[in-house]
């Protein structure tokens, strides 16, 4: 069954961020604000992975204020995981 993750992700341009995946194969990430190129990028490339993976390759990236869009989304899916 197919499910979408809402993310709120904290101190970095992104407002929003939306993971539909089935089954834990991501099949869709919609960044709402942020880099337009990067996040466009980094949704395009997690098409197809594992959420774990997801967690995995993005986890600890960093851009400023101690985080990155790309570190918030490892966070809301490992907290999504962990629940």
């Amino acid at each position: 069954m197919e499910e979408t993750i809402h993310i709120v992700p904290r101190n970095v341009c992104s407002v929003d961020m939306y993971v539909t995946h089935e089954d834990g194969i991501i099949k869709n990430v919609k960044i709402v604000r942020g880099c337009p190129g990067n996040t466009q990028g980094v949704a395009a490339l997690l098409v197809g992975m594992p959420l774990e993976e997801a967690v995995r390759r993005l986890d600890g990236i960093q851009c400023r204020n101690g985080t990155s869009c790309p570190d918030q989304l490892a966070k809301g899916l490992k907290e999504y995981l962990n629940k």
